[in-house]
């Protein structure tokens, strides 16, 4: 590493120290991994999207509650997002329908906000697994490439003082070095972040409309406890 030869890309990653290759490995490593995230989610946020926006037209279209159960499932595709959360509450309607001798319309309605809230978390939670890796490396990577670039200086300067005489050639390869480990901190962390943001703000809001289905399906539920509704 003595020459400017040495200051190729490929050349300076090979001639790395074991420490600067560890790291180097790290951040590839989370790279990867992000990006895996970053695919995954995106894919499952665009279909949870589609599904929930196409349950919804039918839903608003004027069939009843009953054709409208039926009719999941015979695509073959399974329950997501709004689908689900009004499966949860159509059959716990049901059930408090063939109880209506024993129940309050108001505890059955409560029961039915229930069911479609505990399978809104878990929605929810399904959309927001794999955010928080995204948040680490976004986080992290930075610092973990910055430690990997302080080594390597301290590493190279150590060098030059026991060097009689430094010059640039001798120098220069070894602070490139360690600039690498900051550079691949960036490409690690940058990726990771704007998808981060990107995908939470597509989870909450989908998390709203989660929210106001329930409600417009809790106020057709309450109106068919009490009698009043049609649909059912």
């Amino acid at each position: 590493m003595g020459t400017t030869e040495g200051l190729s890309f490929t050349h300076l990653i090979l001639a790395a120290s074991p420490l600067a290759k560890v790291i180097l490995l790290l951040l590839l490593g989370a790279s990867v991994i992000s990006w895996a995230v970053i695919l995954t989610k995106r894919s499952l946020l665009s279909r949870v999207t589609r599904q929930s926006a196409e349950f919804e037209s039918r839903f608003w279209s004027g069939g009843t509650l009953g054709d409208l159960y039926g009719s999941i499932g015979r695509d073959g595709k399974p329950e997501e997002g709004v689908s689900a959360i009004f499966k949860a509450g159509y059959e716990e309607f049901t059930r408090q329908q063939g109880a209506s001798g024993r129940s309050d319309p108001e505890d059955a309605l409560a029961a039915v906000q229930r069911q479609m809230r505990v399978t809104q978390v878990r929605e929810v939670e399904r959309l927001e697994g794999g955010l928080s890796l995204l948040a680490t490396v976004a986080s992290s990577s930075p610092y973990v490439g910055l430690f990997g670039t302080v080594w390597g200086i301290m590493t190279a300067f150590i060098q030059i003082g026991a060097a009689k005489q430094a010059t640039l050639a001798q120098v220069a390869p070894g602070i490139a070095e360690a600039l690498i480990a900051t550079a691949m901190g960036l490409f690690a962390a940058i990726p990771a972040m704007i998808a981060y943001n990107f995908l939470t703000r597509g989870v909450e809001r989908l998390e709203t409309r989660y929210h106001t289905f329930a409600e417009e399906l809790a106020g057709i539920v309450d109106r068919g406890l009490r009698g009043h509704g049609s649909q059912g």
